[in-house]
């Protein structure tokens, strides 16, 4: 079970005691927020794309979508997330609970600018009812992103 994949990576951390597992789902970005008790936009939602046909991760806030162009300028090509049924096999967590954490080899991480205007943020844990506070820093360390990315649409409202 991914979760328990995570909570196995985690240990090494000593933060594996941290992941919160819920009775409801927090499978969606509402679901989520609503099982913390948070703002939506504090859901670190990672979406599993491809580049190049090597897949990858991006975390952004959980308010943001995808700017089509911004994606473009950083990866050179059309923005093509991964089908459904690809995610667990290709990325090693099922849809709603895809995390940056204990991922195959092979997968890159990026993160989202988004990210950077909260304190904390929860992203999920492996599974479709987990999830984990960290700091900015802490995601940084514990996803072994890449680099910082700018490749979302700011929320209209």
């Amino acid at each position: 079970m991914s979760i328990e994949k995570v909570k196995e990576y985690f240990k090494q951390f000593n933060i594996d005691s941290r992941v919160l597992e819920f009775n409801v789902s927090s499978a969606t970005v509402e679901l989520a927020a609503q099982a913390l008790g948070c703002e939506p936009e504090r859901i670190a939602k990672t979406l599993s794309f491809t580049v190049n046909d090597e897949p990858i991760l991006i975390v952004t806030a959980g308010n943001r979508k995808i700017d089509n162009p911004k994606y473009k300028a950083q990866f050179h090509q059309k923005a093509v997330m991964l089908k459904f049924d690809e995610v667990e096999e290709k990325i090693g967590h099922a849809v709603g609970g895809v995390c940056p954490f204990a991922i195959n080899d092979g997968v890159t991480v990026y993160l989202d600018e988004s990210l950077r205007n909260y304190e904390t943020v929860f992203p999920a844990c492996g599974s479709s009812n987990s999830a984990v506070e960290l700091t900015i820093p802490e995601l940084e360390k514990y996803s072994g992103y890449k680099e910082w990315i700018d490749v979302c649409k700011i929320p209209e409202n």
